[in-house]
């Protein structure tokens, strides 16, 4: 038993009673050498599932290197964190003081340093050059300036005040209606122009010939120059269809306008129109505008005439004015304006209608040399009356034109056409106006002949009808018509 308890026990009694003998008796030996002892004490505790040897007992050699290099890579994270950090407040504060600048419009001043922007973020420099105006755009390309237009014109400009003879048909007084007419003195004003050193002046023949009241011809003719002169004149002549009229002063060494080409006139060019509109108290008054239109056939007093169209602005007391080019020069007659009649739900502006000069010229002309305008075909049917619908079903009669009067030893009563007829066509085309009969005569010339076709007792009656130059003078014309071979061209 002794043997195996030796075997099985490392801890021997009799080593452990030596090991305690040896260190009394040898205390010399204390300072034995550290290795050899810690070696033994390896030897005898091998067999221990648990080590404590003192490798385990010792901290590692290691441990406080990689706590510094840590710690410095957490700095240096910190550094760059920090750094990203103050680069986008900065640029976020940048950012903000321009939209401030931009919302204000004020300069706010700043301690930083300006940062050149790049070339793509520069502002486009502003055009210092100004866009042209409306004018400038309508304007010839050799246009005068419109004040130097104005005192160029002014001299040639003329007040046209005329006096009509009107008897009403029937008057009333206290004593009630009076069967006898009493005649009244009405006085009408317009614009004219100059058109010869000599004294002739053009002006419209409405302002001078009353068709609405059917007053006739002006008893008295005055002219009021720019330099607020007064002057008689006398009519030359007129035409009532193309509303053109001249008069003459005795004058000279007077100011004429300069005619231009109505047929060089574009839409969109710029047109002045002077005149007297209400009256002599707005003398000269000067508008502008465009040319609206050209050529544009419209209806005035039952005659279709050939017009520009502007709306350079005027009004009554314009008519027979000039119209005037961007270079000065006349280009066309004032006429006429549509007013609010035309129309009963909406007021009428910028609607106004001048003659061409170039087809007035060659009215002008046969004015003064012939007092009538040559050429114009003449049916010889003085006055009519149409025949509506109405009373066409009333009357049991055709709808056409009834013939009133006739001109002595005219075409119409050469041809067979009685008063009391009604034409019902001409040339094959169906009248039912006297201005469609006007039309269709108009296409023709004088020495042509047309068919016409009248209703008569129930029957219609077809002839042959020769047109004739038209030469009707007013008897007040027939006293001044002279042939002067007066040429505007």
């Amino acid at each position: 038993m002794k043997d195996n308890y030796n075997n099985n026990d490392n801890y021997r009694s009799d080593e452990l009673f030596d090991e305690k003998s040896s260190q009394e008796a040898n205390t010399s030996n204390a300072d034995q050498d550290s290795s050899d002892f810690l070696a033994a004490n390896d030897n005898r505790y091998d067999s221990n599932s648990y080590s404590f040897g003192s490798d385990s007992l010792k901290k590692p050699k290691h441990k406080g290197k990689i706590s510094v290099v840590l710690k410095s890579t957490v700095a240096v994270l910190a550094v760059l964190v920090l750094s990203v950090c103050v680069v986008k407040v900065y640029k976020f504060l940048n950012a903000s003081k321009k939209e401030l600048i931009e919302f204000s419009g004020d300069n706010i001043k700043s301690v930083s340093r300006n940062i050149p922007e790049s070339h793509e973020e520069k502002e486009p420099e502003s055009d210092d050059k100004e866009l042209p105006s409306l004018i400038e755009l309508a304007a010839r390309s050799d246009a005068k300036p419109i004040p130097d237009i104005v005192d160029s014109i002014m001299p040639s400009v003329v007040g046209v005040a005329s006096s009509f003879e009107y008897t009403p048909r029937q008057t009333f007084s206290i004593w009630g209606w009076s069967e006898e007419p009493q005649t009244e003195l009405v006085r009408k004003t317009g614009t004219g122009f100059i058109i010869t050193d000599d004294g002739y002046i053009v002006t419209n023949a409405h302002v001078v010939y009353d068709e609405s009241y059917d007053s006739g011809e002006a008893v008295d003719v005055k002219v009021l120059f720019s330099d607020e002169t007064e002057h008689e004149a006398t009519i030359i002549a007129f035409d009532p269809e193309t509303d053109i009229a001249v008069l003459k002063v005795d004058e000279t060494k007077l100011k004429p306008a300069v005619l231009g080409d109505s047929d060089e006139l574009r839409v969109g060019e710029l047109v002045i129109a002077v005149g007297n509109p209400l009256g002599f108290d707005l003398f000269g008054t000067v508008t502008s505008g465009i040319v609206s239109a050209l050529n544009r056939k419209i209806d005035i007093n039952e005659k279709k005439m050939n017009l520009i169209q502007t709306d350079a602005a005027t009004n009554n007391g314009n008519s027979g004015g000039p119209l005037l080019n961007s270079c000065g020069q006349v280009i066309g007659i004032n006429s006429a304006k549509m007013s609010s009649s035309y129309s009963n739900s909406a007021s009428i502006e910028g609607l106004c209608f001048a003659i061409p000069i170039k087809e007035a010229k060659v009215i002008i002309d046969d004015l003064i040399n012939y007092s009538y305008v040559t050429g114009r075909p003449n049916h010889g049917i003085i006055s009519t009356r149409d025949i509506t619908e109405t009373e066409s079903r009333y009357w049991n009669v055709p709808v056409g034109v009834y013939v009133m009067s006739l001109q002595e030893g005219g075409a119409a009563e050469l041809a067979g056409v009685q008063v009391g007829d009604i034409i019902i066509d001409i040339d094959g085309k169906a009248v039912s106006t006297a201005q469609k009969l006007n039309e269709i005569k108009n296409e023709f010339k004088a020495g042509d002949t047309v068919s016409i076709t009248v209703s008569r007792n129930g029957q219609d009656i077809r002839m042959k009808l020769t047109l004739q130059e038209d030469k009707f003078i007013p008897r007040s014309q027939k006293q001044t018509a002279k042939k002067s071979k007066f040429s505007l061209n």
